[in-house]
């Protein structure tokens, strides 16, 4: 069995990495004025500065599309940034669910997504999310198409858990930031992050209904990856 090797410091972030995101998003990536209100706005209201780079965004868009999502869960709303992404690949008749604990960042969220006229895709739950998933199943809003999971990584198990109850065959569950800056190679009961991003591979690992891989990624927001997963049965 092999064990993972002691951490050592991460590097300085490469002014490259967001160098390269600013080409690619220039490129390929560009935003409108709604994405980059979405940001001021969120930016004003005091948000901290996690969204999605813009080229992962794109990413979000594509691997919806290429899904044929009509329905898609986002389990962590922030200001909208990414529910933008998601909520422009969708059909007419799709339909968005997104979970936001802070009613605060519920309010921007809303306001952002009504200035790209996605409000009417998209519905902004506000509540912890394991209070509100259970919900949502006794509600049979499932199944989803695809699952975001973007929140407190301290309960990225329990988050996957109920993205599986709330899926079907063929589903994609997406997990952002399971890299931790490299920390997730060495157990740490001081991070809670850590400890359950951890949880969360092991979780996969053993789940046969998952088919998963992982990236890493280095780009505008550091260090970092995700994680993708397909629900096979």
């Amino acid at each position: 069995m092999t064990h993972p090797r002691p951490s050592s410091p991460s590097p300085a972030p490469d002014p490259r990495w967001a160098e390269v995101d600013a080409y690619f998003a220039a490129t390929v990536a560009p935003v409108d004025d709604a994405l980059t209100a979405a940001l001021a706005d969120s930016a004003a209201a005091g948000l901290p500065a996690i969204s999605v780079a813009p080229n992962q965004g794109k990413l979000l868009r594509l691997l919806a599309l290429t899904q044929g999502a009509r329905a898609i869960l986002e389990i962590g709303t922030l200001g909208g940034y990414s529910t933008i992404w998601l909520a422009r690949a969708l059909p007419a008749d799709g339909r968005l669910v997104t979970l936001e604990s802070d009613p605060a960042r519920a309010d921007v969220a809303r306001a952002n997504l009504a200035r790209a006229g996605l409000d009417r895709l998209v519905e902004i739950r506000t509540g912890a999310a394991l209070d509100t998933l259970p919900l949502l199943e006794t509600e049979g809003a499932g199944p989803f198409d695809l699952v975001f999971i973007d929140a407190d990584k301290v309960n990225n198990p329990r988050y996957t858990e109920w993205a599986l109850r709330l899926s079907r065959p063929g589903t994609l569950i997406i997990v952002d930031n399971v890299v931790r800056d490299g920390k997730i190679l060495v157990p740490d009961p001081d991070d809670p992050a850590v400890t359950g991003t951890r949880e969360l591979f092991e979780l996969v690992a053993r789940e046969p209904r998952l088919d998963a891989t992982a990236l890493q990624t280095v780009g505008a927001k550091g260090y970092d990856g995700l994680l993708i997963a397909r629900v096979t049965d």
